[in-house]
């Protein structure tokens, strides 16, 4: 018999955290918590508004089901629930936690894939100004690995701008959906001239067909566009690569599942994050063991994090500690 727990967290962001949709001065989180004969899992997930989902609606919605969950419910089962994606993630990890407990076994070796090792995640810098990137890049040129949020006008000048002041540093960039097809082919010219070496999700996700005849030289990677598995299919030809979130899959169990097919499909993958605690991205590192690029920054971008708290020296990510997940 489990016992469910549910509860809605915030953490504040250092500063504002701004993308071509809106800003954002907190990640809101929500946490599911399941205890069974003394041990106790958990899980944290991000309900987004881009996909309709909202903290009270996958609160309510876990509330709805916690009969079910409580009778012993089992991950192969989760999908059955029909649940928000960010909802059943906080589930999925929680349940990930509580088997790795009670098995005394880590979660990796669950999910029989190799012991996490350090990895590089990209530092993400927030949409401003051309001028405000560049002393925010700047500030940040001993990170090796900046992902730029773009997606709005002049983003040109933020290439420019960012680039001037770190001539060394790798840069992807992320338009959120940011621009059309009327001026993607001189802004991944620009990413070019600019030694960008991906761009996320640069046109709408239902309006990405143009990318079915475009050239480009740099990596087009799909975010918005990529759910799960079941979404790769009509990918094909648009993109190069996929960002797994677990928010989007529905938990570890889905972005590991997506993460194979995309590898069988030659994708290439990287593994992200929303605005969350070190809590949400434990879970994520051991996809991100597979994965090409690595966006896993979340925590860095927050006025405090949980602790114990994963750990991060200068871009790079440490696995979670035994005592915080898995």
């Amino acid at each position: 018999m489990l016992k469910l727990g549910v509860s809605a967290q915030s953490f504040p962001v250092a500063g504002t955290f701004t993308i071509s949709r809106g800003s954002k001065t907190t990640a809101d989180v929500i946490v599911v918590e399941l205890e069974a004969n003394g041990h106790r899992g958990w899980g944290e997930a991000v309900p987004y508004a881009r996909y309709q989902e909202t903290v009270p609606q996958c609160l309510a919605a876990l509330e709805s089901v916690r009969a079910k969950i409580e009778l012993g419910l089992s991950r192969a089962a989760l999908a059955t629930l029909a649940l928000p994606k960010a909802a059943q993630n906080a589930l999925d990890c929680a349940l990930w936690d509580l088997e790795a407990k009670q098995l005394g076994k880590p979660a990796w070796a669950l999910a029989g894939i190799v012991e996490p090792q350090p990895l590089l995640t990209a530092y993400t810098l927030s949409l401003d100004t051309p001028a405000a990137m560049a002393d925010a890049a700047r500030k940040s040129a001993h990170m090796p690995l900046l992902k730029l949020k773009l997606g709005r006008d002049d983003d040109a000048e933020r290439l420019a701008a960012i680039r001037a002041v770190v001539p060394q540093a790798r840069l992807i960039v992320d338009a959120n959906e940011g621009w059309n097809a009327h001026n993607i082919e001189a802004m991944l010219a620009c990413c070019t001239k600019h030694g960008v070496e991906l761009v996320e999700q640069p046109l709408p996700q239902n309006d990405d067909d143009a990318l079915l005849t475009l050239e480009s030289p740099v990596l087009i990677c799909a975010d918005e566009s990529a759910h799960d598995a079941r979404s790769l299919g009509a990918l094909k030809g648009k993109y190069d690569a996929v960002n797994i979130k677990l928010d989007k899959t529905g938990g570890l169990t889905q972005a590991l599942a997506m993460a194979k097919v995309a590898k069988a499909q030659n994708f290439q993958i990287m593994v992200g994050c929303m605005l969350a605690s070190s809590l949400a991205i434990a879970p994520a590192v051991l996809v991100a063991q597979m994965a090409d690029y690595v966006d896993l920054d979340g925590p860095l971008l927050l006025a405090r994090d949980r602790s114990p708290a994963i750990k991060y020296e200068q871009g790079l990510m440490h696995p979670p500690p035994a005592q915080l997940w898995g």
